[in-house]
Order: C-alpha cells, then structure tokens, then sequence
C-alpha cells in the first residue's frame, strides 16, 4: 500500500468511535449540538420514551453498558507536566548537521618512479607488476612515460574533484616538494590539501619517518622527514602514501601528532592518511596488478574492481580484458552501463562504512568532503583487494576491516550482471542495457525490515542505498514512501536518516513537479522539521515555502495532509523572521484565512488537525511582525476566528485563541506608528475590541489548553493597556457616580459599598465575563471625599502618611511615571491621556479585569499561576493580609473614616467568593512621599474576612511577585524603569500550545497504538464481569445489609465510592483530602489533597470511564470539577484536567453548594447550585453545551443523571420540587412533580430506580419522606416510606439491585426494598463490641455488587454486606 493510501486510511478514522447507546428508539440518544434541527429530530424520540410503560428490568446486554471514553487524548496524558517538545535546535539534531562542510582545494602529486632503476632494497620478481596509472612505463621513452604517468594520474583525481587545482613533481628535490607544498597551502587557503606520494622508485621509508626524495643529479636519495612535510602543508591534509612499508609513515605522523597535542593546548590537527600497507609488508608484485594497485583502487575504483573479479569469475576464459575499457556510458549517467556501476558501488561502499564505522566518523569521512569521500570509498576497495595479495592498507583515523562484509556479495553480482553483457553491447552499440536488480532487492530487504524492525532492533542496513534511490526516477516514489514509513517511527529514524545524509537529496526534491510525490514530499518534511527546526533556513534559502504552500492550497489533497504542509510553514515562520517575510509575500495569510473561512460543520474541510494548523501558522506569521498582523487585520482575521471559538475540539479552540493573541501584539509601544499610514489607529481599536471580545467569551472555557492560551492573550493585552486597566482599576477607589456606573454596565449592581446584588432568580447569560464569583470589589466607607480629591489622595490621608504601596514588577517605577499623573491630568483634561494607545471602552476594561481574576482563581494550578502573572501586570498584586493595629481597624466594622483612608492600600477585590488564601492589592494613585522613595517600600494590605485577619504573614505567592516586595536596595534593582520597555516582554506568560501542538508529529501518524489489543481484551472482560454480576444483582435475594465488613476511623467524611473491580473504597473529608484504602487488605493505597484553596467541600466523586482505564472525577462544592488519574498509586495521582462547572452565579455567595452528577452514556456532566440554570457540559468536547433554564425561582439541591439512558437526569429543588429533564427535547424540562408536599423541604437525594426504566425516580427530602415517582403519573408519588423524621441527611439507590438506603442526623442507616420494606437498620449501640457511626453525611452502592459505603460526619466509614459475608 503506497504512503498516501496508508495515511488517508490512517487519518480518516475518528479519534473517538461513539457506539450507540440503546437498540430501540425508546431508549436511544444523540451526541450532537444542540441546534435546531437536532431538537426536533430527538423530541420526537424523547416524547416516546416516556409513554411507553414496557421498558422494565428486562435482560441487560452489552448495548446498555457506556461505549463513550473521554479525557484520554494526549492534551490529558501531558496536562499539568511539561510541554512536550517541540522542534528542537540543539542536543540529539547537532550531530547529523555537518558542522564544516570542507573542499580540497589543491592537490599536490609527488611521483618518485626514476624509471628503469630499481630501489637498493626492492628485490623484484619476474614477471613483475610494471603499469603505473595503466601506462606501462617501458613502453616509451623514460621522460616521455614520467610526464605521461603524471598526466594520467592528474586526470584521474580530476575525475573526483574537478574544480581543484592540480599541481605535479615528477622525481623532485626536497626543495621542489617544499616549494610544491607550501604553494598548494598558500592557494588552498583553509581548504584542505592533498598530498599523493607515489614511492615505487625509491627506498622503504625509514623507522624516523622518512621519505626518499633525489638531489638533482640523481645520484643520491635525500631523506624528506615527515614533519618538515606537515609543517609546510599545515591543516587541513590528506595524505596518500602508495610505497612499501608505508605504515611506517602513518605510525610517525600520528607519534608527531600526538607529540605536538601534549606540548601545545591547541586541538588537535585535521590529518587524514591513506597507506598502502603496513610498516613491515611489501608491495604486491604479481604481474595481475598494477605496479600501483593502491593508486589504481583510489582513482579507478570500477576498472580495478572489474579486472580483479574477472580473475575470480567464472568468466574468467570468455572475457578479454581490454572489453573492460570499453564499458559504454559515462560515469555521471546512471542510465548506461558504466554509469550503473558505478552507483552500485557508491551504494555498496557507502552502506558498508554507514554500518561498520561509528556514526560521527562516517560524517566526517563521507560526508564532509566530496573528494575525502571517494576517497574512503575506494579506499574500502582497496583493501578487499589488496588483503587478497597479503597487504594491508592503514588508514587515520583507523577504519575496522571490511573487506569481508556481506555487501561485496551484492556488488560481486552486479558486477557480473554486467560483465555478462558487456561482449554484447561492445560488439552492437544499439543492443539494449539491462538494468539491474540491486536497487529493487535492496528496497524489498528495507520493506521487510520495516515490517519487523523498531527502534530496539539493529537499525536498518540499506538505509544509504535508499538516499542512493532517491536519485533514480524509476525508483524514487516507493523509496520515498519506505523512507516515509521509516522516518513515522520516531525521533531516532528521523535522525538516523538525517545522518546518513538524506536532507540535500529532500530539499533538492522540493523543486520538481511531480503531482505524486508532493503527498509524501510534505509527510518527509513534517517528519524532519518535528525533530530539526532549524531546517527552516535552508528551507528559505532554496524558496522550499512555495512547495508546501502550493501543497496547503491544493483542494485535491486530504485536509489531514495539508495540516502537515500547514504544520511545516508554521516551523518556517517560527522566530524566524526571514521565514515570516517570505510566506507574506507569497500570500499564505490569504490563503490560510480562505480556508479557515470556508469550513464549516458540514464541509468535509473542516478537519480539527487542518483547523488548528491554519490557526496557529496564522499565529506564526504574525507573532512579533507587525506588517503581517496588519495584512490580517486588514482581511478581518478577528471575525473570521470568532467562529472557531465554539469548535468542538479545544485544541483548535486554543490554537484560535494563541493567533488572536499574537494579532494583540499592536497593542506594543514598538509597534506604534509601524505601519501607521495604511492603518489608522480607528480600525485598530476596533479589531482589538473585536480580539478582547472573542477572548473573553472563552476565558471560561472548559478546556486548560484553552484558558492558559487566554490567559496568555490577555496578558500582551494588559501589557499593550496597561495604563488603562490600572486606570480602570484605580476608579472602582472613587466615589461611584451614577454616570460611571453606566459606563461599567457589567458593573452596574454595586452602589458604592452597600453589597447590593442581583435578586436571586438573576442570571448571567452564557458567555458574560464578568465573573459573579468575585465578590463585592469594595467593602469600605462611602465617606472617603476627604481622601480622594481630584483622583489625588490628600496628603492628610493615612496612606499617605504610613506609607506607600508599590506596583508590581511590570507596573511604573515611582520615580518615572505615576499613575497618578494619569489619573489627575486624565480627570482635569475630562478625558485619558492619549499618550501610549486610544483606550478602548471602560467597560470592555472592566470585563478583562475580572476575567483576568477569574483565571486567577482557576482549578488547575498552572492556569491560576498565569492568572496571577497577568493581575501582577496590571499592577494587582498578592497579598497576605495583615493586622494593622494602628489603624484601630475593628474587624467586621470597615466603616471608620481611618478606614476610608486606607482603602487604597486595601485589597482590591475580595477573594474570600473565590478560592485563594491571600488577596489582591492595586498599585498607588497617590504621588509617594519622597523620603519612602530611596529605600524602604512598605505594602499594607487590609483584608475584611476575620479568620484571615490574624492569619500569619507568609509572604506572597509568587516567588518572583515576592522578590518584588523586598525592602532594601535590591528592590529598586528589580522594578523595571519603564513599563513599554522591550525588556519587560521577558516577563510575559508564553504561549505553550505551539510546542505542545508540535508533539503529535514527532509520533506515529501511520500506525495504531499496538496497546489497542489489550485495551479491547481487558474492555471485553469487564463488560462480561458486569452482566454478571447485573444479572446476580436483578436476581438473587438481598439481605439485611447490616454486616460491618470494614471500617477506618476518620472525621468529617463528605463523600464515598465504590471502585467496580477492585476491593477499592474511596473516601473523601470535609477538607477534601481524598483517601483510597483497599478494604480487603485493609491498607491505605493513597491519600491526597484536592486542591490547595481555603474554601473546602465536596460535593461529588465518581469514575469517568469506569469501564476502562477509570478516571476520579472530585466536584468541589463551589463548582469547581478536578479530574485525576493514577489515583490509587502513592504519590503519582496526576491531574487530567480540571474547570468550574458553574458559571453566570450571583456574586458574594458565600457557597455555591454544588450539585454534580456524571454520565457515561453520553459523556455529559450536569452542574447546578445556587442558580436558576443546569450547567450542560460536554466533558468529550470540553465544552459548556448550553445552561438549561431550571424552570424553578429556587436553587437546586439534588441531581442525578441516568446511567442506562443518556441525556436524561432529574433534579430536586429546596422546594421539594422534581423535575425530569431531557437534553434532546426543545423544552428540556419533561415533568415535574411535587412529591414532598405540605412539608416542602429540601430534596436531599434523587435518583433513577434500578433497572432500564428511566420513567422511575426516587426522591428524599429532608423532612425524612422518601418518595417513589412515575414521571408518567403525575398526581404523585405511587410510594411513600416515611423513613426518619425531619432529620434525613443522605440517599443513595443501587444502580441494579432492588434496594435503596437512606441516613440521618440520627446515627440511623435504614435499608428499604424497592417495595418499601424495611430490611435492615444499622443504628448506634451503646455495646462494647457494636459498630458505632455517628451523623450520617454519605452512602453510596457498589455498582455491580451488594455492597454499601457509609461515612459519618465525626466518626468514621464503613462499609456493609449481608449476612454471609466476612468481616475485616
């Protein structure tokens, strides 16, 4: 299957494949939006659900059980942990990058033959070997041979390297070699130098490192020593000994080298030495060989491979050697005989020094220099002959042997492939050239070693022969495709591909036009640029952006696919400001903006992967480039984003929030006036309005990927503002006038200080920003007119006199600007000071004010550490709060007019709605007195709450936001000159979701998990264990329920859980320390904090894919669900993800208490408390559905989802109401009852009756009546157990058997049937050995058995059987 086919089979299945729920339509239900047409469709199926009285405890198949799995993307194995890494510049992509790509400039040939006389200590044997360079020199005149031996051996090294300049001395004095030698280093320059020393006329060299040379007379042989020749060639060298005994030379070079290394600190010199032999071997003599059969290796490596087989083939007696010369074709063409050759034998050299050799040595040997290279290559064929004659070639740096490896085999029948043909082709020129096989087999062995290999596994041989292919149109598209596959395993084949030298070959491919390879040219590139960002330059540098640009536009390619060309622009545009500037001029902001434009839900373009690419190349693009952002301003990029903040997958919607967060970059003082003439400041204001708008509407997103991008946005925005927002600030400390309130309409509700909310059926709509969690912004006197005058305080005021409070790290320096200047000159001018932005409204200020302390206060603990980061930009800092005894503050009583006065210095907003333990402050509007102004800065900082009155001073949160607070010298140090300074940026948030996004591509995309076998296995397993035990729990008979089977003494217990495989209970406190014990071996497996804040309460804990890997879902009772995973294993327990399920609640609630239920089926969790609204989450999408109207003026105390019927659940009110619900219905609400009538308590437990029929509730209010409804008579409850009187405290229904349980305040626990009676009670006796609770606060089923847990308030939890079972 070709690549394209594999990925578009890949990537066209879903992330999440959603089984249906129920077989019949009485019970199905949809997963959709709840649009228009998706209500009409389900309420015609809803509005039969219930009329059908049939649907009973029938038998329970696999269908019912939940098929959804949620929170189990890679955004939840990471949240919370580091980023995954994005394309990297340094570490393990260092090494495959060339670091000094080298040419040999200048070659020096040194030829010592003094023809016809033979050297003293050379015996020769006859016949002898006499050809040298393949002229044999007795055949003319001895000068005449000489210079042509010399020619012949100039044109040969010319073959290799042809731009080179080439110089020879033909039996020369050591004067002429020195003269030669330090000519070639003069013309090389830093180049490197090639010296070939041909010694066949003169001695061995001697044991000091000699070489023989002639005076000229040539009547003596004067000794050249080696170090005179290093030292005239200086570095970088090569080295070419073919002369007996030349490893003697090498051992006295690498002596000399060494020698030098220890007497200097210098680095050691860039020397590389081929030899003949070893010190003691001679010379082969045999007449087969040339006289210079090493020289013959390294200049003419296919003659002399094919004249040695000859001698070994079987075509020994039908072939003539002279054919050999006659191989037709050219050596650069790869479509003639020769030309095939000798690419084989690049590939066979090649794959053999790329397995035997050490990885940074093949770089440098075969990969740095072109001419070394050859070199090397040949130099590998040269000891493959040559050992055959006994001699050894030695190399430095030293190369293992590879004389014997397996791929001389391949090369031995290529070449006779070749040989068999060639009588033909020589004797007709037009006969036609068979091709040979070697490349084809070779893809296969690489096709079957991605078939079995993987990273553990010894890497694959043919990788070299593949980048060989690369060069073949034949081949070239299956061998991209194999390298495709390869490179999809994972950063290690990237970069094993990467060092064998794939990257020119790829970047070179980037200019042909080949439809079919682009697919998989743009998959290659993705792959590269996951591991190696600083492709981007070379990229750039070959116009390789048009290619992938081209590619992102092609309609015709897979959405998917044009995501990776979407993803590698995105990389070229990565602080690279060249990048950046040349996919502007190509247009693809155009581009990417058509298509983001152009999706819609029901185009098959709309793939999230394509979605969120588009964006954050976007985002890339305009990162810092204030020209781009201007280009997209102009296309009205801010509308068109607008839209893709409701997506359903919250990795598009942060990737949509990261790019209109790089458009408010404008909002810089760097960026003023840049492109000011093409546009004004108006369109400006009005597209970061636009931006500021579509932020704030998902400051509250469900997602953490989504709010940490927020938070990030609307910190460059409190950056670009900041003198705004401080101004905003600073009003909310004046007198409030009618007019201003107007102005702050999300503010409009509080007067003053009188703490006047909205009425208690009020909502927020969906999608407001102002936060009612906040509390009242101030809580002081309303008599401060002789404080404030003219935005100034009066010098008279105790904040002026006790001292000043100073900004944060990005707020002014005293010394420079003060707020107050702009506070004063802003009112006296009756307008704000113009000088760094136009404002935008009061009101829009507001709203990121309070957005900005909503995320402050987030449940995940890294989005309120960004939170504050933004707060302390706008000078709103943290605080512990502390006693001011010298105020005489009364606490509780902050009416005095000292307390006027210190309003200032007060905290700005009251934290106490929200969830830290300290407060915030604002910065001064008051001009500081000048003695605090040298040295000492005090904060004071009055917070209104009793039990933090007296708490203790720890200081502040944020260790850099403390470091700001110092008193001393440091702190002037510290605090920034000025706030639009370029250096303040360091301080900003960055974004995450780039790097985070980059992640996916350095994984497999061709390939299924292959843990997805064993998922299904252990799935299949669960799923028979729970129709089990459905089946025994619907059958068999149930006891008392009163036998004690295990109990932990703990206090203050609010909730408990069963675990459905595991002997596991889970157990939460008052405090919401969570604790999981296993009551079989009763051990605490884990405990641990859920969160951090002061306000504590649980309201909730329940699985989340209960039957799979098992998440803790932990409602807190503000709201506020945190979800964990590992949670039994001590000390890992990690976050998955974490947000505040209710949203739009009226402020100053002192406690939301909290309603949360779960449901699998649909993958929906339900939030209410003190609201008129159900909160609606989509826990798949991370997503607020929609807030469905309670239909009801009170508050709802009770809720329970169905677990057999998706998008059902009921909710009990304080009223004592019951109302039924169904999400699919326009209506929502399905009936309501009011069971719990005259007495009209509170409704304390609700939940759906055992069994499949979802028309069935039970309902228990507080007054002790415990109510059995039929939705489908509604005059009333068909059964009433009045089960405790006036004092019931918690309910719970088994999910399948026919029982339910109830406790009071009264340390009873009752059992009940389903038919009301009564069949067991566990009660407090005063007996010595009896089971002793206290206030019952929970109970809770085990969903599959016949097992209850109970916690009491201030005793203990325990857990329940019948009879039968043992104690523990």
């Amino acid at each position: 299957m070709a690549l394209g086919d594999l990925m578009s089979s890949r990537f066209s299945q879903s992330s999440l494949v959603v089984v249906p729920n129920h077989s019949d339509d009485c019970v199905s239900s949809t997963h959709e939006d709840s649009d228009l047409g998706s209500h009409r469709r389900d309420s015609e199926a809803a509005s039969g659900s219930y009329g059908n009285a049939a649907v009973s405890a029938t038998t329970t198949s696999v269908a019912y059980l939940p098929q959804m799995v949620v929170l189990c993307e890679l955004r939840h194995e990471t949240f919370g942990a580091f980023v995954p890494t994005g394309p990297s510049e340094s570490g393990l992509v260092s090494k495959w990058r060339i670091k000094d790509r080298m040419k040999t400039g200048c070659v020096a040939l040194v030829l010592c033959l003094n023809i016809s006389v033979d050297p003293p200590d050379v015996i020769k044997i006859s016949p002898c070997a006499r050809m040298e360079c393949w002229i044999d020199p007795f055949s003319m005149a001895t000068q005449k041979a000489l210079e042509s031996i010399g020619k012949s051996l100039s044109s040969q090294y010319e073959r290799w390297q042809p731009k080179a300049r080439y110089k020879c001395q033909l039996d020369p004095t050591v004067d002429e070699v020195k003269k030669l030698c330090t000519t070639c280093r003069r013309n090389a320059k830093s180049e490197r130098v090639l010296f070939h020393y041909n010694g066949h006329g003169v001695p061995k060299p001697t044991s000091n490192g000699e070489i023989w040379v002639f005076n000229k007379s040539y009547t003596q042989y004067i000794p050249l020593p080696i170090s005179d020749l290093d030292s005239w060639l200086k570095t970088p060298s090569i080295y070419v000994f073919d002369c007996s005994a030349a490893g003697m030379i090498v051992n006295s070079f690498i002596e000399l080298h060494e020698w030098n290394a220890s007497s200097s600190a210098g680095s050691t010199r860039d020397c590389i030495l081929l030899a003949a032999c070893e010190a003691h071997e001679t010379l082969p003599q045999s007449a087969e060989f040339p006289a210079d059969v090493f020289t013959s290796c390294l200049t003419t490596p296919i003659k002399m491979a094919l004249r040695w087989f000859c001698t070994r083939s079987t075509l020994l007696g039908s072939l003539d050697y002279s054919l050999i010369d006659k191989i037709p074709g050219w050596p650069n063409d790869r479509k003639t005989l020769l030309g095939e050759l000798n690419w084989i034998f690049t590939a066979v050299t090649d794959t053999i020094a790329w397995n035997v050799l050490p990885h940074d040595l093949f770089q440098r040997l075969f990969r740095q220099d072109l001419l070394v290279a050859s070199l090397f290559r040949n130099f590998l064929l040269a000891e493959r002959i040559m050992r055959t004659a006994n001699c050894s070639p030695v190399s430095h740096p030293i190369l293992p042997p590879t004389h014997q490896h397996h791929m001389w085999d391949a090369w031995d029948m290529a070449a006779e492939l070749c040989l068999s043909q060639l009588p033909s082709l020589v004797e007709n020129p037009n006969a036609e050239f068979r091709p040979s096989t070697f490349f084809t087999e070779q893809l296969t062995a690489f096709e079957v070693w991605l078939d079995h290999g993987s990273e553990h596994k010894k890497p694959p041989e043919q990788l070299p022969i593949v980048l060989q292919v690369l060069l073949s149109q034949c081949h070239r598209f299956r061998a991209l495709v194999l390298l495709g596959r390869f490179l999809d395993m994972g950063p290690w084949a990237v970069d094993l591909a990467l060092s064998v030298g794939i990257f020119p070959y790829v970047l070179k491919l980037l200019q042909t036009t080949t439809p079919e390879l682009r697919q998989i040219l743009v998959f290659i590139w993705t792959k590269i640029l996951a591991l190696d960002k600083s492709c981007q330059v070379d990229l750039v540098k070959d116009g390789g952006h048009i290619y992938f640009i081209k590619f992102l536009d092609s309609m015709k390619a897979h959405p998917e696919q044009r995501a990776l060309a979407a993803f590698v622009l995105a990389v070229i545009a990565d602080g690279h400001r060249r990048g950046q500037e040349v996919c502007v001029e190509a247009g693809l902001i155009h581009v990417c903006l058509k298509h983001l434009q152009s999706s819609s839900p029901n185009e098959t373009q709309n793939e999230p992967l394509f979605l969120q690419w588009l964006c954050l190349c976007l985002g890339k693009l305009w990162e810092d480039f204030t020209e781009a952002q201007i280009i997209g301003l102009q296309a009205d990029a801010p509308s068109i984003y607008a839209s893709l903040l409701s997506e359903p997958q919250p990795e598009v919607r942060a990737s949509a929030v990261f790019a209109l967060g790089t458009l408010l970059d404008l909002g810089f003082d760097s960026c003023k006036g840049v492109g000011g003439d093409e546009y004004d400041d108006d369109e400006k204001v009005r597209a970061e309005v636009t931006i500021v708008k579509s932020l704030l509407r998902v400051a509250s997103d469900g997602s953490p990927l989504v709010r940490a991008e927020v938070a990030v946005a609307l910190a460059r925005f409190a950056f670009g503002h900041n003198k705004h927002l401080k101004f905003v600030a600073a009003a909310y400390w004046k007198p409030q006038t009618n007019a201003l309130l107007k102005s702050l309409p999300s503010l409009a509700h509080i007067k003053g200080s009188s703490g006047n909310y909205p009425s208690q059926n009020q909502h927020v709509p969906h999608g407001s920003i102002v936060s009612p969690q906040i509390g009242p912004i101030l809580r002081v006197g309303n008599d401060i007119s002789s404080v404030v005058q003219d935005g100034r305080i009066s010098s008279s005021s105790p904040l002026a006199n006790s001292g000043i409070m100073h900004g944060s790290p990005l707020s002014d320096d005293s010394s420079h600007h003060s707020d107050s200047g702009i506070l004063g000159d802003g009112l006296s001018n009756g307008g704000l000071n113009h000088s760094v932005l136009t404002p935008l409204d009061n009101a829009l200020y507001s709203q990121c004010v309070f957005a900005i302390c909503t995320l402050a206060r987030d449940p995940s603990p890294c989005i309120a550490n960004l939170g504050r980061r933004v707060l302390s930009i706008i000078g709103i800092e943290q605080v512990v709060a502390k006693p001011l005894k010298s105020s005489g503050v009364q606490t509780g009583e902050p009416t005095t007019s000292n307390l006027s006065g210190l309003a200032r210095s007060s905290s700005w907003f009251d934290m106490s709605g929200g969830h830290l333990p300290l407060t915030f402050r604002t910065p001064p509007v008051s001009p500081p007195r000048p003695n605090y102004l040298t040295r000492i800065r005090r904060v004071y900082s009055l917070e209104f709450r009793p039990h933090l009155i007296n708490s203790p001073d720890s200081g502040l949160a944020d260790p850099l936001l403390c470091s700001g607070l110092t008193s001393g010298p440091s702190d002037r140090s510290f605090l920034p000159q000025s706030t639009s300074g370029p250096s303040d940026r360091s301080f900003l948030p960055q974004s995450t979701i780039y790097k985070w996004s980059c992640g996916h591509f350095s994984k497999p995309l061709l390939t299924a998990a292959d843990d997805s076998d064993e998922l299904l296995a252990r799935r299949e397993e669960r799923e028979n264990f729970v129709l089990e035990h459905i089946a025994k729990c619907q059958h068999s008979a149930v006891g008392k329920l009163t036998n004690p089977v295990a109990k932990w003494d703990i206090k203050g217990i609010q909730k408990t859980l069963l675990q459905p495989f595991s002997p596991i209970i889970i157990a939460a406190d008052e405090n919401e320390r969570v604790r999981v014990w296993n009551y079989e071996e009763a051990t605490l497996l884990n405990s641990f904090d859920n969160h951090d804040f002061p306000d504590k309460g649980i309201s909730k804990l329940c699985l989340v894919n209960e039957l799979d890997d098992s998440l803790l879902l932990a409602a807190s009772s503000d709201g506020n669900i945190r979800i964990w995973k590992d949670y039994t294993l001590k000390g890992k327990q990690k976050l998955v993800t974490a947000f505040s399920s209710i949203q739009g609640h009226k402020p100053g609630v002192p406690s939301l208490n909290a309603v949360v239920d779960w449901q699998q089926q649909s993958g929906y969790l339900y939030a209410s408390g003190e609201i008129s609204t159900i909160m609606h989450w989509d826990l798949d999408k991370e997503q607020l559905v929609n807030p469905i109207p309670s239909s009801s003026d009170c508050s709802i105390s009770a809720l329970a989802a169905s677990q057999v019927h998706g998008a059902q659940f009921a909710a009990g009110f304080v009223d004592g109401s019951v109302r039924l619900y169904d999400v699919r219905t326009l209506e929502m609400v399905v009936s309501e009852l009011r069971p719990h009538t005259p007495r009209a308590e509170r409704v304390v437990g609700i939940s759906f009756q055992p069994g499949l029929d979802l028309a069935k509730i039970v309902s228990a209010s507080q007054a002790g009546d415990i109510q059995f409804l039929d939705i489908r008579n509604q005059r009333g409850a068909y059964l009433t157990i009045d089960a405790h009187r006036g004092s019931l405290t918690a309910l719970s229904v088994h999910r399948h058997a026919p029982i339910i349980a109830s406790g009071s305040a009264k340390q009873i626990i009752k059992v009940f049937s389903l038919e009301g009676d009564q069949l067991g009670c566990i009660r407090y006796y005063p007996t010595l050995m009896a089971q002793k609770i206290g206030s019952v606060s929970c109970l809770s089923f085990h969903p599959y058995q016949v097992l209850l847990a109970a916690g009491a308030a201030d005793a203990c939890v325990s857990i329940y059987a019948d009879d039968n079972t043992q104690a523990r």
